[in-house]
């Protein structure tokens, strides 16, 4: 099912919950296999312990370049800056465009 959810995407957003953070392990996995740019976001809750992006970084044993960031999905605006970060870290990662026809004068 993951790869019909998956086809034609961009990238993704792993959201995080750090009180079962086991729970994303197989998407992180899913999303390293295939070579697809993703970023890890931290779903902060009320009363939850709040762990550091590094620390959630270490437990998941992601790549250093894939970032993680800090979310509540509850509040439009913060899912907005989860995107945001998304696009700009696959605009970051994306392979040079092709030159075709260059002419030097």
């Amino acid at each position: 099912m993951w790869d019909e959810l998956s086809e034609g995407a961009l990238g993704a957003v792993v959201l995080a919950d750090t009180r079962r953070l086991e729970d994303c392990f197989a998407a992180v996995d899913f999303f390293e296999q295939r070579g697809m740019g993703f970023i890890v976001a931290i779903n902060e809750f009320d009363g939850a312990h709040r762990y550091e992006p590094e620390e959630v970084r270490a437990a998941i044993d992601l790549d250093p370049q894939v970032p993680v960031v800090r979310c509540d999905a509850r509040i439009s605006s913060s899912g907005i800056q989860t995107l945001l970060t998304l696009v700009r870290h696959l605009l970051a990662h994306a392979p040079a465009a092709p030159t075709f026809g260059a002419r030097t004068t």
